[in-house]
């Protein structure tokens, strides 16, 4: 019984669906073996892929891991590289790409059949990729806070700098209290602020997120002809003790990192002792941003 895709599983050689009991389970087995062996005109093929099933399925710790993935090598599906050449004989002329067609036609399927944000599914997922959906879920939320803005101020979203998508600026918020580069963070566990940076044991060694931000903000500014007002982190109202916390500047810009709750309150009043932007100036701004902001 090969480990491909379309190859009957170890329940189906036994005849059995997936959640048969252990006893269930045994006596299949020993039924199959009756019918596979070549004693009583069974297969000997179909006799071997009766002890391989119950190899892989025949006790707690096998079941557990066949049924987890964990038995079959992450290799086994994956594209796999030509082999390396063992002599300097010229090769084939070689077009196209075997077998590309049909993964990508899978990808698209098991997207549609599989529920990616199964909560079982996305547990066993690895961290990075699960930072990737918390993250995102972040942003969409601090997007429905800032909504509850109103008219007078504008929002872009998912605004590109040549770092690519992964140094991208999540929010900008420009309104009468100033203009805003946000970022919206989910690290999974409680944050501070320490010596005008943002730590956390969640955080990944070398993680600077203010630092992170200035450097992708300075990017717009010099392409907008603008200066931002301040730096904001957004997190979760669980990951911060404090609302609000003003963390200090970086090179003269405040930064800030407020609880997502309080993300209207702070785009309303703005960061003391910054000036009020006027009409004309306001427009100024906006015309200069909507001119140079690009999307990921």
């Amino acid at each position: 019984m090969q480990d491909s895709p379309v190859a009957s599983d170890a329940y189906e050689v036994l005849g059995v669906p997936a959640t048969a009991t252990e006893d269930e389970l045994r006596r299949a087995y020993r039924r199959r073996l009756r019918q596979t062996h070549p004693d009583t005109g069974g297969v000997a093929r179909e006799f071997q892929a009766v002890q391989l099933a119950w190899e892989k399925v025949g006790t707690p710790t096998a079941r557990a891991d066949y049924d987890s993935g964990r038995s079959i090598p992450r290799t086994t599906f994956e594209a796999k590289a030509a082999p390396p050449r063992r002599d300097s004989r010229p090769t084939a002329r070689s077009y196209g790409h075997p077998g590309g067609w049909r993964r990508e036609r899978y990808l698209t399927l098991i997207r549609e059949w599989a529920n990616p944000y199964d909560p079982a599914l996305v547990r066993s997922a690895p961290r990075d990729i699960r930072h990737i959906l918390a993250d995102a879920l972040a942003e969409e939320s601090s997007a429905r806070e800032l909504g509850q803005l109103g008219i007078a101020f504008t929002l872009w979203h998912d605004v590109a700098t040549t770092g690519g998508p992964d140094e991208k600026i999540d929010h900008i918020v420009l309104g009468p209290t100033g203009l805003f580069a946000l970022l919206s963070e989910d690290w999974g566990g409680p944050v501070k602020v320490r010596k005008g940076e943002i730590i956390g044991e969640t955080l990944e060694h070398g993680e600077h997120p203010f630092a992170a931000l200035a450097a992708r903000s300075r990017e717009i500014s010099r392409a907008a002809h603008v200066r931002f007002d301040a730096y904001v982190i957004v997190v979760p109202d669980d990951a911060t003790d404090a609302g609000l916390t003003l963390a200090g500047r970086l090179r003269g810009v405040p930064t800030a990192l407020v609880a997502r709750s309080r993300l209207p309150e702070l785009m309303r009043d703005g960061i003391p002792g910054t000036p009020p932007v006027g009409g004309s100036e306001l427009f100024e701004l906006r015309s200069r941003l909507q001119a140079a902001v690009r999307f990921v």
